[in-house]
């Protein structure tokens, strides 16, 4: 099971991802929304994006709350 930061790291990846598509469409940007979704898939042993998106959360709220460096 992927450590839970990576997860949100990989989450951050593809929100990011889409958006900058969805924003401009460029080769780039198709590129990198094929590739964080597969990581994504791979981190999770999924093979769908939906199905990611939901080991993902369940990943997450298995997690203890993430540490804050300053109160």
């Amino acid at each position: 099971m992927p450590h839970p930061k990576d997860v949100r790291t990989l989450l951050s990846r593809y929100a990011a991802a889409r958006l900058a598509h969805a924003e401009r469409a460029t080769l780039k940007s198709a590129t990198k929304l094929d590739d964080v979704p597969y990581t994504l898939c791979v981190a999770t042993a999924t093979t769908e994006i939906n199905d990611a998106l939901a080991a993902a959360d369940r990943i997450l709220a298995q997690a203890p709350p993430a540490a804050s460096s300053r109160p």
